[in-house]
């Protein structure tokens, strides 16, 4: 059973990755946006960032998904702070972490660039302010967001060999 979150700030292609991830793996994709209760979604949309309050349950509900699914699975979930995949691997401890680095004005421009997302890019900068990348000792990978998708795929799967 493989267990993994894509992460990092918004427009870093968490999405676009963890479908690709999990269909190697072949494993199901969640995306984290959908498992945010919808006060959480009305406050992003607003521009108004999270509190760690907000994202409690939120992060509680990627680590439940992650360890009810008996195969596996995928969850893009932005995992910003240390705090918050202690907190997924609280429900989840194999959980595996690939981190999705990218500018923050490449970010800007990406999320700027977005049609119909809840994220707008005047929370960009609190992302990034937010992110405490991963540690040595958490397990997991950080990749390129710029690099073709397949490519991070393939680094994924070979850091999990």
């Amino acid at each position: 059973m493989v267990a993994m979150v894509v992460m990092g700030p918004t427009s870093t292609g968490k999405s676009t990755v963890g479908v690709a991830l999990a269909a190697a793996i072949n494993a199901p994709f969640v995306d984290g946006d959908d498992l945010h209760p919808a006060a959480n979604l009305a406050k992003m949309s607003a521009g108004v960032a999270l509190t760690d309050d907000d994202r409690w349950p939120w992060l509680d509900a990627v680590g439940t998904i992650l360890r009810d699914a008996p195969g596996g699975a995928v969850v893009a979930c932005s995992a910003l702070r240390r705090a918050y995949r202690d907190r997924i691997r609280a429900s989840a401890p194999d959980a595996w972490f690939l981190e999705l680095s990218l500018a923050e004005a490449e970010a800007l421009r990406r999320c700027a660039a977005r049609d119909g997302h809840f994220m707008p890019p005047s929370l960009v900068a609190s992302q990034f302010a937010t992110l405490e990348p991963l540690e040595p000792d958490e397990p997991g990978l950080q990749a390129d967001a710029t690099a073709p998708v397949a490519r991070i795929v393939e680094a994924a799967l070979a850091s999990l060999r």
